[in-house]
């Protein structure tokens, strides 16, 4: 560009013949193995969980052991369940899960995680409702270290002037 461009029409003259390049968006597809399965791996805490969906009745598996058996706290199945309320999909999937590490809150975070990504892997069209939902974020708040000097994390020992 030897030239000087002061207007707009000098603008044109330059640009003319050239055709913009646009980014198009990444388009997402469908992820199944040969028996027609979803796989993925969900994390919360020190939990990670291996996920696995295929259509079926809605039966949840967790650990070999059925969901309201492992999970026996109705707000941890509820947990469970939100990814499926969220896609518009209750009782459509049949979820096969093994977790491990961590406590049975992280594991049902964990298996939540796991649920909702082998959803999105399964039926791409799911993927706008499970992240406006937050459901594809891996939440990556974790327990603090303890510090030494003190008790635990923060928790001081208690002062003594004398």
């Amino acid at each position: 560009m030897s030239e000087d461009i002061k207007t707009l029409d000098d603008l044109n003259t330059v640009v003319e013949g050239t055709v913009a390049e646009v980014e198009a968006a990444p388009v997402h597809e469908q992820v199944r193995d040969d028996l027609g399965r979803s796989y993925a791996t969900g994390k919360r805490k020190d939990a990670v969980a291996r996920v696995w969906i295929k259509p079926g009745s809605g039966k949840v598996t967790v650990n070999g052991k059925e969901m309201a058996v492992y999970f026996a706290r109705p707000v941890l199945q509820m947990i469970l369940r939100q990814p499926f309320t969220v896609a518009g999909v209750e009782g459509e999937f049949d979820v096969m899960a093994t977790v491990k590490g961590g406590g049975l809150s992280g594991q049902a975070g964990a298996v939540k995680h796991g649920i909702s990504k082998a959803l999105q892997l399964y039926e791409p069209s799911l993927r706008g409702a499970l992240k406006a939902a937050g459901f594809l974020t891996r939440d990556s708040r974790v327990v603090e270290r303890k510090k030494f000097g003190k008790a635990k994390a923060r928790k001081s020992f208690q002062f003594s002037k004398r």
